[in-house]
């Protein structure tokens, strides 16, 4: 009989590196279900930096409704309750080993949590993602100036970021230009006017690479970005409504291809993608909804797409 019992294998007595391998196949609610609370052997398994590498949380969307009101969207109390607890379990097991974090599209992250991932409380020093060097960030409803402003203080290692367009974006893109020396790439989801251009410009020269694809573009901001962004060297304006805006009373007219203007001031770049062709599925799409392309009415994941191959998820 104690030979038999002797046999017998112990939870604790599993391999870690094979618990790992496991444990890579697991989703992120898989992963903070409570496996961690099995064994100390599992939660060694658990907190293992392979497994952090990247924290894509994209498979958790809010229940929302729009309203018309600020921040003209309604989170269900439920939908961030469950994203709470996900995110601090997440980033207790993750011990600052994270390089990457993805956010849905459709995830309405509230100020504090946002901040949670960036720190433990409005005047901590200790960062809990100090690695951060690619952030995929959320709709921007409810993130206030000050949230975003205090996380990207603490990712000072942020080398790409893709964001929604806003409404004001010299607060956030002089805070990016002072706090992340290394920053190089950065993709936005949303209109890029002459101010949104004008912005890049003065504050991040040095970008690399810029995506902007479909989204409507102003010919005049496009040419603020190639001759005010010296250090570009990749651009990507595939599928966007490239607009021109002449002097009043012209009205605003829709570009159906890139003049000799543009294409010689693109030249300098290493790279330079574009498309606008009539029979292209994501042109017509970026047409069809007006140049603000509306992602949930289309394959589940095809926000996550770039031409730029470091800028797709």
């Amino acid at each position: 009989m104690e030979d038999e019992y002797s046999a017998i294998r112990r939870w604790e007595d599993m391999d870690i590196d094979i618990l790992v391998k496991i444990f890579q196949r697991m989703n992120i609610y898989e992963l903070t279900s409570g496996v961690a609370h099995v064994c100390h052997t599992w939660r060694m398994a658990a907190c293992d930096p392979l497994l952090w590498k990247t924290l894509d949380l994209s498979l958790l969307k809010s229940n929302f409704i729009k309203i018309p009101l600020e921040p003209y969207v309604y989170v269900d109390g439920r939908s961030d309750k469950t994203f709470t607890r996900v995110l601090k379990i997440a980033l207790n097991l993750s011990r600052e080993s994270i390089l990457t974090m993805i956010f849905h599209f459709n995830m309405y992250v509230s100020d504090d949590q946002l901040t949670y991932t960036a720190k433990r409380s409005f005047d901590d020093l200790h960062c809990r993602c100090p690695r951060l060097k690619r952030l995929v960030m959320p709709a921007w409803n409810r993130i206030k100036k000050t949230g975003i402003c205090q996380a990207v203080k603490m990712w000072g290692d942020l080398e790409s970021l893709t964001m929604p367009s806003i409404s004001n974006p010299p607060y956030l893109m002089e805070e990016v230009s002072r706090s992340c020396k290394n920053f190089a790439q950065l993709k936005v989801m949303g209109p890029c006017d002459i101010y949104f251009a004008s912005t890049l410009a003065a504050f991040l020269p040095n970008l690399k690479v810029l995506s902007l694809r479909c989204s409507v573009l102003f010919k005049e901001a496009l040419i603020i970005i190639l001759e005010c962004i010296p250090g570009l060297e990749v651009l990507n304006i595939s599928h966007c409504l490239l607009m021109e805006d002449p002097p009043q009373p012209a009205p605003r007219r829709v570009l159906k291809a890139l003049d000799k203007s543009i294409l010689e001031r693109a030249s300098r770049l290493k790279k330079f993608v574009t498309c606008m062709s009539e029979s292209c599925t994501m042109c017509q799409r970026t047409r069809n909804d007006e140049g603000l392309i509306r992602w949930y009415k289309y394959e589940e994941d095809l926000w996550r797409d770039d031409e730029v191959s470091s800028l797709a998820i």
